[in-house]
């Protein structure tokens, strides 16, 4: 007896739907640090937004550090403390620390992400630990291209509240593997000096402004991408500003695949690794 195709499919998709819960019930979860904290955003909400959502969908499990200060320079206590990610899988930068810029606190941030730690960074996490005029184009490999040597991209500013269209331009990529294109609210598109090697872009997002004539000005950058940074992964998104779009499921999904992705828990096929899937 033949069966029919779809039934064969949904019924293969819900086996390996059934395994990876299965899977994730026995494997040990993926221990995250997420660092929020500083300026400008409601990290007080967004910080358990983002752990709630990460953890519903993949087998992690989502530590926080967190500082209350609204300053471009939070006293987060990881400065000075280039083992503050021992025991961690992989580190979310969603800070906003725009005006720390002591190379050695830098050196220190990056530390672990040198000796292999992956790391994803979130919205403001872009416009930290700059060293000089960050609209002036960093040399990779000296010091003022630090931050933006690990980034992979150099940015440094956006422009108003205004809805972005996403669009996904690397749709071969194992994290965008069966993420649709979607236009975001009101959210800040963060410019792009620079591009470099290391990065490869997976989504654009394009933004209609006025000049100062009143004319519609079309304002198109890289919103979402993946570097090398000494062999270490690395994931990055510049979307993210209001809570309304952190708690998006379409945000909260390309976040979690990208985390996944840094830790190498997604195949070619963009297939999430047994175990690391949803907890059941």
């Amino acid at each position: 007896m033949q069966i029919p195709l779809f039934r064969l499919a949904v019924g293969l998709f819900g086996a390996a739907l059934t395994l990876n819960c299965a899977c994730a019930a026995d494997t040990k979860p993926l221990r995250v640090l997420l660092i929020t904290g500083g300026c400008c955003h409601d990290y007080a909400k967004q910080k358990d937004i983002l752990k709630q959502g990460l953890e519903a969908r993949a087998n992690v499990t989502v530590d926080q550090i967190h500082s209350d200060s609204g300053e471009t320079k939070p006293p987060l206590p990881i400065y000075g403390n280039p083992d503050y990610a021992k025991g961690y899988d992989v580190v979310i930068h969603d800070e906003c620390a725009a005006d720390v810029s002591d190379p050695a606190v830098i050196k220190g941030v990056l530390a672990p992400h040198r000796a292999g730690t992956p790391g994803v960074n979130l919205h403001c996490g872009m416009h930290c630990y700059r060293i000089g005029n960050p609209n002036e184009p960093a040399t990779a490999g000296a010091e003022r291209a630090l931050w933006f040597d690990y980034l992979g991209l150099q940015s440094s500013g956006h422009g108003p509240q205004l809805p972005i269209a996403i669009q996904f331009t690397n749709t071969t990529h194992s994290i965008t593997h069966g993420l649709a294109d979607w236009t975001t609210i009101n959210e800040e598109l963060y410019n792009n000096i620079q591009i470099f090697p290391t990065a490869i872009p997976l989504a654009r997002g394009r933004q209609t402004t006025k000049n100062k004539d009143g004319t519609p000005k079309m304002n198109d950058t890289v919103v979402a991408w993946v570097s090398d940074y000494h062999g270490t992964r690395v994931f990055s998104t510049t979307i993210g500003h209001n809570n309304a779009t952190v708690e998006d499921a379409r945000y909260l999904d390309l976040v979690t695949r990208g985390l996944l992705w840094a830790c190498g828990k997604l195949d070619a096929q963009g297939n999430i690794s047994p175990g690391y899937g949803p907890k059941p």
